[in-house]
């Protein structure tokens, strides 16, 4: 690793000055780090030469060059800022200490190899996966704002993990797979976001093998297989399709396109299917001059080749949330194996493997700099702006899953204008992209024309129109995640806003009709609301209700603390009276003043359900009878002597519940109601209907795992067109 190999690997455009500032801090660094190795037991400025180079082999500039062999010492090496500053100047110290305050962000693993990760994780590392997320969470929210600083900090930090990844074989394999299971959830899908596809797929193929390595073996060993029958077959295809295009007067540059073991992966598992199903192993690309030849090509390949049915798509009219544009397309090859190609310009390709750091590499001028690597930067700001909107941590966790790596969706406005969204996103997501009006006054859609009801999930290609009212609010009804009416995390966000200007008495009021509401759909008394102000962060009942109130606690979040709770008291216990783990039948889980496998039933007068209060009773040969706290029957039980304490334990089955649905009888209804049930994991037990009047009164009984199931199924069947109440059928 000398100093003069690495200098030579400089490129030429680089000044004096810049050389000079280089080779300055190379030699500052790797004195800084003398002394400290890895666990690899290699000197620990490896990796701040093994950073730099990663960043040089993306044309980067002197300043990032040397901010790369310098990200570390701030943090290691007790180097002052002031020191770097009168060594490198303003803009190199800049970029050190924003790296550095990214690394130093808790419970973010740095997987550097320093001497606290070589050990294995504690147990209360690995426990208390709430807390975990949270603090992930938390940690992602900042490295969001970091972007919105200077993207060009997020990109040294994700080639600092790169190498780390590269080297982590050194570390015990808990470590491993934290560090590992970490960069597929946050830095390969940052690297995607900003198009990085150099990036993207090395960070995963890497993630995977430490997170499922079988698998990421039996892959592997299928690619090595047949890579040899491969490269000849793909070094023929661009053979062919090379003197196809030179007779049409095309010049274009083909080659053949590796596939990455993690995305092969991926599409066995999205379409189910093994190895020998994913019909992409065999990928070209084409790379021309200009626009107009990319569709000229793809034009040349379908005369020649089939064309697969669903398999085309169109990424530079509708270019992807990362910038990213090409065509793709895939057909049937003359040996009649499928074949994917790849149809782009030169910028385009340099776009889709260096993202938004193509646009700050040396060799482009400043003014171009300024130009469309500023507009990049608008654009990611702007997509990141709904993290500060997010104030609940699960909710930003998945909003990364969704609003900002997951697979989006391209619409079409009636102007003709493309709208995209995340997969799943439904008619108020796309009204809410359009403009937060928009979102609000929403009441209806037209897809391609016709009516749709506003939970339809979007398709590509789909034209939309958003039927408004002249004014108006959103439905707090949008909130509840059991509806799926609002998909996305920005949607969420500006509905919760727009509920949180209304004043603080409504919340009140709305969020406590709300939650009676619920209860006594849900046929729940004597909730110990105060109990559960500790989880939420909040200090009396009337704050509770008003953050129900304005959507910033969803109602379904509630009942899930309320059915939490007797779990938590059966730890408490088990952890006093140790017993080995067994597997329960179904109507063993009640324990009995802390006693497991006592005899009981279930009183069929009142059907208790787990999260309901219950109380016993204790009956001549058949055990302990379990009755609901309100039920009629267990009140007007003279003989208290024979009631006795009892607690729901662990939940392995499911619960008859009955219910009665109320609703405008319509055509069409008991198959809306079927649809409803089927797509939730409960059990339709029993049936009946009566109608007078055109009402009519749907009687069911229902299995159900516990009180939060009941609840979304409840939401489900209420929010159906003509449905007036749905609600349980309480005892008595």
């Amino acid at each position: 690793m000398e100093i003069e190999q690495f200098l030579k690997k400089l490129p030429e455009a680089y000044s004096r000055p810049d050389r000079e500032q280089i080779e300055k801090a190379y030699r500052f660094a790797e004195s800084a780090h003398a002394g400290q190795t890895r666990a690899n037991g290699q000197p620990y400025f490896s990796h701040c030469f093994g950073v730099a180079s990663i960043l040089l082999e993306m044309d980067a500039n002197a300043d990032i060059i040397t901010a790369a062999l310098l990200h570390d010492v701030l943090i290691d090496c007790n180097v002052l800022p002031k020191t770097l500053r009168q060594e490198f100047g303003d803009p190199v110290t800049k970029f050190v200490e924003d790296v550095t305050r990214i690394t130093a962000l808790p419970y973010l693993s740095r997987g550097d190899q320093q001497p606290d990760e070589r050990k294995p994780l504690v147990d209360s590392q690995v426990k208390n996966e709430n807390k975990n997320k949270d603090d992930l969470a938390e940690t992602i929210r900042k490295m969001l704002l970091a972007i919105g600083d200077d993207v060009r900090i997020v990109v040294i930090k994700l080639a600092d993990r790169l190498h780390n990844m590269r080297t982590l074989n050194a570390l015990p394999p808990d470590r491993q797979r934290k560090i590992a299971q970490e960069t597929l959830d946050i830095f390969a899908p940052l690297a995607n976001r900003l198009g990085i596809w150099q990036f993207k797929w090395e960070l995963e193929d890497l993630g995977f093998r430490y997170t499922n390595p079988e698998k990421y073996k039996e892959i592997a060993e299928n690619l090595t297989l047949r890579r040899t029958k491969r490269l000849e077959e793909v070094d023929h295809i661009i053979e062919e399709l090379q003197d196809l295009l030179e007779k049409s007067d095309v010049k274009a540059k083909i080659s053949g396109r590796p596939k990455h073991i993690y995305s092969i992966y991926r599409k066995m598992i999205n379409k189910e299917k093994s190895f020998d199903g994913i019909r992409d192993l065999r990928a070209v690309r084409a790379i021309v001059d200009d626009i107009e030849t990319c569709y000229k090509v793809l034009g040349i390949i379908h005369m020649h080749y089939s064309p697969i049915p669903g398999e085309f798509d169109d990424y530079i009219a509708a270019k992807k949330p990362n910038n990213y544009q090409s065509l793709h397309t895939a057909v049937i090859y003359s040996d009649g194996k499928p074949l994917e190609v790849q149809i782009r310009t030169m910028e385009m390709h340099q776009n889709a493997e260096y993202g938004i750091a193509a646009h700050w590499r040396y060799k482009e001028n400043k003014q171009h700099f300024s130009g469309k690597y500023e507009q990049k930067v608008s654009a990611m700001r702007s997509l990141l702006s709904w993290s500060l909107e997010v104030e609940d941590n699960q909710e930003l966790l998945e909003g990364m899953r969704t609003d900002l790596f997951r697979d989006r969706v391209y619409v079409i406005t009636p102007k003709g204008d493309v709208i995209d969204l995340p997969q799943g996103a439904t008619p108020i997501d796309f009204a809410y992209q359009v403009h937060t009006d928009i979102g609000h006054r929403c009441r209806g859609a037209k897809i391609n024309g016709k009516l749709v009801t506003l939970d339809y999930t979007l398709k590509t290609g789909d034209q939309v129109e958003v039927l408004t009212v002249s004014r108006g609010g959103p439905s707090r009804d949008w909130l509840n995640p059991s509806l799926g009416l609002v998909r996305s995390s920005r949607s969420r966000a500006k509905i919760r806003q727009w509920f949180k200007q209304q004043d603080r008495d409504l919340n009140l009021e709305h969020g406590k009709l709300s939650v009676e509401r619920e209860f006594k759909r849900l046929g729940l008394t004597g909730v110990d609301l105060p109990q559960l102000l500790p989880s939420f962060n909040l200090k009396t009942v009337d704050d509770l209700y008003v953050g129900i109130g304005c959507g910033d606690i969803p109602i379904g979040k509630l009942i899930n603390r309320i059915a939490e709770q007797t779990a938590v008291s059966l730890k408490e216990e088990e952890q006093l009276i140790p017993e080995a783990p067994v597997k329960h039948k179904a109507s063993d889980n009640i324990t009995v003043m802390g006693l497991n496998r006592m005899q009981h039933t279930f009183a069929r007068c009142c059907n208790p359900t787990p999260g309901d209060p219950i109380i016993g009773y204790i009956t001549r040969g058949r055990g302990v009878t379990i009755h609901r706290m309100d039920c009629p029957n267990a009140m007007r039980m003279n003989d208290s002597e024979r009631l006795i304490q009892v607690d729901w334990g662990l939940v392995e089955q499911t619960y008859p519940v009955p219910l009665q649905i109320t609703a405008y009888d319509r055509q069409g209804l008991m198959a809306d109601i079927s649809s409803v049930l089927s797509s939730e994991p409960v059990r339709l037990v029993d049936l009946s209907l009566t109608t007078r009047q055109h009402i009519v009164k749907v009687n069911l009984v229902l299995e159900v795992a516990g009180i939060s199931e009941l609840s979304r199924v409840l939401a489900r069947l209420e929010n159906l067109p003509n449905v007036f109440e749905a609600t349980r059928v309480n005892p008595g």
